[in-house]
């Protein structure tokens, strides 16, 4: 894997198409080859995957798009969505980069845009995973305060697309505590979800049915060829029970395990 340089060459940007931002060397490192899941295999998830498609579509054709917060549960696809949509475009147009930035290193932001911005016939799209606030304190108002200012003054030829738990990207508690004790409650309410009302598309994902988690281990088994019978729903029932939940990545877990029983290697 290659390594970008604060002065950025626009050899390795042509050649790679993915990179994660490096804070401590203010540059970037590419990725030879990102692991992502095939797109037609994210089902359950429909209306999402249509949504973000057509606004990452839009973007590589170079018109004005919007930036993306996808919130919602865990393990239902957010970040692969961000992965899949990305690899599947960029197929087909070369000019579409994607950075990942790690969210600890958030505050090179604004850095980032001076350095993009100069690549005008590329379209970057800044991907952040998993960025959420835990309380008001001084890390949350820095945090806020760049990444707010840096949306209203964002390059052209690049988009944020942001995952979170949160649909404004902190717990709901801390929204109630200000209700329950500001004096300017909706002012002070307000300025607290004012980042996450930057983003222009707001993609939900909830909870999955048990009909829509078996569906998804059905057509993951279906790809990689594995064979199932009657038991097959009874012991992704009891998987899902065990772990809690029924999410994409429970379902993924099962498949991994069923291959492991049938002695059946994955491709990944």
């Amino acid at each position: 894997m290659g390594f970008i340089t604060f002065l950025l060459n626009k050899y390795f940007l042509l050649k790679y198409s993915s990179f994660i931002w490096i804070g401590k060397k203010q540059g970037l490192k590419s990725i030879a080859n990102m692991r992502t899941i095939d797109l037609n295999l994210l089902i359950a998830i429909n209306r999402q995957k249509k949504t973000l498609f057509e606004n990452t579509l839009n973007f590589a054709k170079g018109n004005f798009t919007n930036n993306a917060l996808l919130w919602g549960a865990r393990g239902n696809g957010k970040s692969t969505l961000v992965k899949s949509i990305f690899s599947n475009l960029s197929k087909n147009y070369k000019n579409l980069k994607l950075v990942q930035l790690n969210k600890n290193n958030i505050f090179d932001i604004e850095n980032i845009y001076r350095i993009l911005e100069q690549f005008n016939n590329l379209r970057f799209i800044i991907f952040i995973d998993d960025l959420s606030f835990e309380k008001i304190d001084s890390d949350y108002k820095i945090i806020k305060s760049s990444l707010d200012g840096s949306i209203q003054n964002q390059p052209n030829n690049i988009i944020l697309y942001v995952t979170s738990n949160r649909r404004h990207l902190m717990p709901k508690d801390m929204i109630d505590n200000e209700r329950s004790s500001a004096i300017h409650t909706d002012e002070s309410i307000e300025e607290k979800i004012s980042l996450s009302d930057r983003f222009g598309l707001w993609i939900g994902f909830h909870n999955f049915s048990q009909n829509e988690y078996l569906a998804i281990i059905q057509s993951y088994c279906n790809y990689h060829k594995i064979k199932i019978n009657e038991n097959t729903n009874r012991k992704a029932i009891r998987w899902c029970i065990q772990r809690g939940n029924r999410t994409g990545r429970t379902a993924w877990q099962f498949v991994i395990h069923l291959a492991g029983e049938n002695n059946l290697l994955l491709k990944i």
